[in-house]
């Protein structure tokens, strides 16, 4: 390893804005079930199905109505 690195040539990664965070959510097995179906009948993994629908929801800024009844 060297002792000093020079950077002053370098890029941004431009990639950065694409990096993912890695989390642990907890949902209910009916929701992942209904996922993991319909990501198999897509043919992409759930996670990534998931993912796609959150980011659309936040996308469009899309609200949410909760009814506990």
């Amino acid at each position: 390893m060297r002792d000093n690195y020079d950077f002053s040539d370098s890029i941004p990664n431009p990639y950065t804005k694409k990096l993912k965070k890695q989390i642990t959510i907890r949902l209910d097995e009916g929701t992942t079930r209904y996922f993991e179906e319909l990501a198999e009948k897509k043919g992409i993994p759930y996670q990534s199905l998931i993912n796609l629908y959150l980011k659309d929801c936040a996308d469009s800024h899309r609200d949410l109505t909760i009814n506990w009844g």
